[in-house]
């Protein structure tokens, strides 16, 4: 038995199927953006993580600043002995903020803490119960998580109830023929029949929905949520989890649309790989909330947290924001020019700001019928290509990529002629 077979044959047993692996390859090392499995084979890596590692596997300057803090102190809590790291960082974030005004950061340590942290700020702040998000949302596997997340299955299948006054309206897409007019006739519909906005503490939306399928918020919803939001005395929450720290060629995706939200939460590629989460806000939202209503026994811990800085730091130095840019336009060439190729599976509607690409899988050129089915086999011939690449959307059909914005340009054409490989292979 090989060595990836052994291992996952032990995972098997010991590892409840509740959590799913892409495949069974076991990692043994990494470095900028490729990976070694046990068995001694390189892999590109366009996954990075699923959009944690922007700044690449082991940066240099990322190492440095965790091995240093490691002959100081790994852990006090910050609730008890607060420590510098964490008030540096939040005082970074709150320079980048995208919005005007004084701004306050608070630190936890996952995605799913950021979001549930948001709405405790949200409600506390309007003293109100409803929250309202999108179909096609995730917002993270914790109870209120998957409440907020517009998708059952697999991320609300079998566990029952979730939290109460959470509300989905329809998210505009042209594949699913849901325009902004019908999003926001829906949520009128709403105020009128299940919750007056009165009620509605926060709006949460994803700038560009991650895992829903790599669609942008067109900037006409986001401009007239905002207006809704200001109307009612809403709390916006641009979920920026996903899109956050450069890959959208903004340091935050809603950027892109010039409209400022209220709350932003962030995780993922803001600390190089290591659990560190957070929401940055207008101030006086941020201060609602009394003395002890937030906080973690592991939130902001330091080595996460000289991780973010350094990150920051790298992401200023190598100019990623412009990168993101370059790489997007390289990798969209690419895929243009495989999708007009006979021997390949049909590709549709190719999109996404900056380096955060995407395109479909459908069963005929010229529709957008999904092909999940597809999809898998372009996945499953990318890591026999030594590429691994994720799927996402709705109907599964999405191939997205998230390759880190370090990426040497040698290493991104060799994956992307992977790619195009998978994509021929999966339709013969």
């Amino acid at each position: 038995m090989s060595a990836n077979a052994t291992l996952h044959a032990r995972r098997v047993a010991a590892v409840p199927r509740g959590i799913g692996n892409a495949f069974p390859i076991y990692a043994e090392r990494a470095e900028e953006s490729e990976v070694w499995d046990t068995e001694g084979k390189r892999y590109i890596d366009f996954a990075g993580g699923i959009a944690v590692l922007n700044t690449g596997h082991r940066h240099p300057k990322v190492v440095a600043a965790v091995k240093a803090q490691l002959d100081r102190y790994t852990h006090t809590c910050f609730q008890v002995l607060p420590y510098e790291p964490y008030v540096e960082l939040c005082e970074k974030l709150n320079k980048l903020a995208p919005f005007k005004g004084e701004a306050k950061t608070i630190l936890f340590s996952t995605g799913a803490e950021a979001v549930e942290n948001s709405i405790k700020i949200a409600k506390a702040h309007t003293g109100r119960p409803g929250v309202i998000a999108f179909a096609g949302a995730f917002h993270g596997r914790t109870t209120l998580g998957m409440a907020l997340t517009g998708k059952v299955a697999p991320y609300r299948k079998k566990f029952g109830p979730t939290v109460p006054s959470v509300y989905h309206i329809p998210f505009p897409t042209a594949e699913s023929g849901v325009t902004v007019a019908d999003s926001l006739k829906a949520l009128e519909f709403l105020f009128r029949a299940d919750i007056e906005p009165t009620q509605v503490a926060a709006i949460i939306i994803e700038p560009v929905q991650g895992e829903g399928g790599f669609h942008p918020a067109p900037t006409e919803l986001l401009e007239a949520l905002r207006a809704i939001c200001d109307q009612h005395g809403i709390v916006l929450i641009a979920d920026e989890i996903q899109t956050g720290f450069a890959r959208t060629g903004k340091m935050f995706g809603i950027e892109v649309s010039g409209v400022e939200p209220d709350l932003v939460t962030v995780a993922k590629s803001l600390a190089g790989g290591f659990p560190l989460s957070g929401v940055i806000g207008k101030a006086a939202i941020m201060d609602a909330p009394e003395a002890g209503g937030l906080g973690g026994t592991y939130a902001g811990n330091p080595l996460a947290c000289v991780a973010a800085l350094a990150v920051l730091d790298v992401i200023a130095e190598e100019k990623l924001l412009a990168r993101a840019e370059k790489l997007g336009a390289r990798i969209k060439a690419a895929i243009t020019k495989a999708s007009q190729r006979n021997d390949t599976v049909p590709i549709a509607a190719l999109r996404g700001p900056g380096a955060m690409v995407a395109f479909d899988i459908v069963r005929k050129r010229g529709t957008n019928e999904p092909d999940a089915d597809a999809t898998k086999r372009v996945t499953q011939a990318a890591i026999a290509e030594g590429l691994v690449l994720l799927s996402c959307g709705v109907h599964a059909n999405t191939i997205r990529i998230l390759m880190p914005l370090t990426i040497r340009d040698e290493l991104l054409d060799e994956g992307l002629a992977k790619l195009e490989k998978a994509l021929i292979a999966a339709n013969a």
